[in-house]
C-alpha cells in the first residue's frame, strides 16, 4: 500500500488498537502489496468504548467477554456470576485493552 493509504487507515482505525502496536501496523500495511489491501479494508473489529458500555452492563453475565470474542471467559464469568461482582468490576478497568489486544489478533491472522 502506498503512504497515502496507510495513512488513511491509520487515522481511521487507530483506535481499535493499542498505542504500542501502531508502529507494527503501520509497518505491515506498508508492506503489502495492492491486492491484499481489500482483506485489510473489510476486517471487523470491535469497538472498545461499546465493551466498556457492555461491561458496566452485563459484566456480571459475561456478555463483555463473548462480545469480544472470548468465550471462555465469558462462560467463567457467567457461571460465577462475574467472580461474586469482583470479576466483572476487575474487567471496568480492563475490557476496552482486551478489546484491542483481540483486533490485534484479527489484524494479524488476516495478514499472516
Amino acid at each position: 500500500m502506498d503512504a497515502q493509504k496507510v495513512d488513511m487507515y491509520m487515522m481511521m482505525n487507530s483506535k481499535y488498537f493499542e498505542s504500542y502496536h501502531l508502529n507494527a501496523v503501520r509497518e505491515k500495511l506498508s508492506s503489502l502489496d495492492d491486492s491484499k489491501s481489500g482483506i485489510v479494508h473489510s476486517l471487523q473489529f470491535k469497538e472498545p468504548t461499546t465493551a466498556l458500555i457492555i461491561s458496566i452492563f452485563g459484566g456480571a453475565y459475561g456478555i463483555d467477554r463473548f462480545y469480544i470474542g472470548d468465550t471462555g471467559m465469558g462462560v467463567g464469568k457467567l457461571l460465577t456470576c462475574g467472580g461474586i461482582g469482583i470479576w466483572a468490576i476487575i474487567d471496568w478497568f480492563m475490557i476496552q485493552g482486551a478489546t484491542r489486544e483481540k483486533n490485534m489478533q484479527i489484524f494479524q491472522n488476516a495478514l499472516y
